[in-house]
């Protein structure tokens, strides 16, 4: 059994809080949380909060309510959150990481908002130029990790050279695995391919000695079907490419439905196959893959997707408890400062 930890939850962020938030919590307990001993920091409207409550004991018996009435809306522009947004759901569950009264901080609320309010009370790590999102995608062998995925629309070289190690630091941390492969996203695998930013980072990573495994470009069609673990891009591209993986999963899920659903004779064969088409529908369920990470900061912040439900909002529960009971931020920091000092001893300048 692993050590106890904090949680620290905004329970008002999201298309469907508190309700959903709540339901995951309890969801997440009644199918794992007999192997973790996570307790959970809940931060919204206790009036709204407590009638939930009563219908999730494991949640009531593992958690504390922070009350506050105020919650930052899904609409609500970055500047507005930080002019304010003191005192919210949102604000207080960032802030009680800052104040080491919990190891992670998870939100269902507005992405924008989140990104500047964790900047604002966190910073970013030493030597960190910006903090990225790294999203999980599902390949036929499990997961990769792709980013950026919507924080930094352009970057240089350096800042897709901190990706990848970060990237890799956070596999590690959630896959246990020692040496996760990394690639950089272009738009072919050969040498003289991709723009003067994409060669520079090449260059940079292939002629690293820090012992990562990079094995050079990779195209888009590897994100879903490759064998590499970290996929590094910028947040314009990684942000067109996660949102349209999303909309060719449920065009294929509607597909597979209308098929099934299209005569008698469909619908008897979709029946005998059964327990085939369930195990397809779980491979195409984005809610396996919910939870982008905030990296780069001096704490762990979550992202939950605003519009998924209490399965979605339990993984995502998951990837934080494997982060905060790991060593985790340690071990970023460490790859980072390697980073930064093999940087200096080249001169790596973009």
């Amino acid at each position: 059994m692993s050590q106890p930890f904090i949680m620290s939850i905004d329970a008002m962020g999201g298309d469907n809080a508190p309700d959903i938030v709540i339901q995951g919590l309890e969801y997440y307990l009644k199918t794992q949380g007999a192997d973790h001993e996570v307790m959970f920091l809940i931060h919204g409207d206790e009036t709204q909060l407590r009638p939930l409550l009563a219908k999730a004991p494991r949640t009531t018996e593992r958690s504390d309510v922070v009350h506050t009435e105020l919650a930052i809306d899904m609409d609500t522009k970055p500047s507005h959150a930080l002019r304010r947004g003191k005192g919210s759901s949102m604000w207080n569950a960032i802030e009680s990481v800052k104040e080491q009264k919990a190891v992670v901080a998870l939100s269902a609320g507005n992405t924008g908002a989140l990104m500047a309010v964790s900047y604002r009370l966190l910073r970013t790590m030493v030597g960190v130029q910006r903090p990225a999102i790294a999203a999980l995608w599902p390949q036929p062998e499990g997961m990769c990790v792709v980013m950026d995925v919507g924080a930094n629309v352009e970057c240089d070289a350096s800042h897709l050279s901190e990706f990848a190690v970060m990237g890799e630091a956070y596999y590690r941390a959630l896959f246990h695995k020692d040496t996760p492969s990394i690639g950089l996203l272009n738009v072919g695998t050969e040498e003289g391919k991709g723009n003067a930013i994409i060669k520079s980072a090449h260059e940079r990573l292939k002629n690293s000695e820090l012992g990562l495994d990079y094995q050079g470009f990779v195209e888009g069609n590897d994100i879903s079907f490759g064998d590499v673990d970290v996929i590094v891009t910028d947040g314009f591209t990684g942000n067109i490419a996660l949102k349209t993986a999303e909309g060719t999963a449920k065009l294929v899920s509607k597909f597979i439905k209308d098929s099934v659903q299209d005569s008698f004779w469909s619908k008897f064969t979709a029946l005998m196959n059964f327990a085939g088409f369930k195990r397809l529908q779980r491979r195409l369920d984005p809610r396996r893959a919910n939870g982008g990470v905030f990296l780069g900061l001096n704490g762990v912040v979550i992202k939950s997707h605003g519009g998924t439900d209490a399965i979605g909002f339990a993984n995502a529960v998951g990837i934080g408890v494997e982060l905060g009971e790991s060593r985790f931020l340690a071990e970023l920091e460490r790859t980072l400062t390697a980073l930064h000092d093999e940087d200096d001893n080249i001169g790596f300048v973009v």
